[in-house]
């Protein structure tokens, strides 16, 4: 492979690397490295799922008799919304819940953000890879800065929000469902917003409304993280 490919490979995973770096720093009870490079890896193992699930959806959706809208926004809003943020959800629910070190609420929170930023470098790898030759670094570096304030962050914030409410339901189990299903419409809808924004709209709205969404996410899982801490990691989470 020529050494370009691998350049693409490196800058696609440092965005990643960073956000994990400052957001392993809201965890008062450090998970061991061990624990936070298995879920990372959940959320690589994460992305290829969702690339098939997308796929087969994309092929069955294609052959619906449906105006170009609908299936514009199925796609963005279910086929890739949806299935990407459930896809993190579900192989940390059962994989990672199911471990010894998980024990407290903050870290479904933190595993879902983990696996995020794990699904996200894979993402970004296989954009950089795109740019194929000849290599430029004016390209790479500015694709890998747009992805590391944009699509990298998103992915770990709207994971992040889903995680908080599956913290909150371990603690309020009678609310369980509930909770866990607010996460998902949150997330998705904001993750499906977000892309819908880049992807179709015109002038400044094809950069305003992502970066309120992004704002108002950061927000919200920064206090959600506090909000977490105050929790007692007493509480039902298996």
């Amino acid at each position: 492979m020529p050494l370009p490919y691998y350049i693409y490979l490196i800058f696609g995973i440092f965005p990643s690397i960073i956000w994990l770096l400052f957001f392993l720093k809201e965890d008062v009870h450090p998970e061991s490295n061990k624990m936070i490079l298995k879920v990372f890896c959940y959320g690589i193992i994460a992305a290829f799922l969702a690339l098939v699930f997308e796929f087969g959806f994309l092929a069955i959706s294609s052959k619906l008799s449906l105006p170009l809208l609908s299936v514009l926004l199925l796609n963005i809003f279910i086929c890739v919304g949806l299935v990407e943020e459930f896809s993190k959800f579900i192989l940390v629910k059962k994989l990672a819940v199911s471990d010894p070190e998980f024990d407290e609420p903050i870290d479904a929170m933190l595993y879902m953000i983990i696996a995020a930023l794990g699904f996200a470098a894979l993402e970004n790898i296989f954009v950089l890879l795109n740019l194929g030759l000849p290599f430029k670094i004016s390209d790479t570096l500015t694709l890998t800065l747009f992805r590391f304030l944009g699509a990298t962050f998103l992915h770990a914030l709207c994971s992040g929000t889903i995680g908080f409410f599956l913290a909150l339901s371990f603690y309020k189990t009678k609310q369980r469902l509930r909770l866990i299903i607010l996460g998902f419409i949150i997330a998705v809808s904001l993750h499906g917003l977000f892309n819908f924004s880049i992807m179709e709209m015109k002038g400044s709205l094809k950069f305003l409304i992502p970066t309120f969404i992004i704002i108002g996410l950061g927000i919200f899982v920064s206090l959600a993280f506090q909000k977490l801490k105050k929790i007692s990691s007493v509480c039902k989470i298996k």
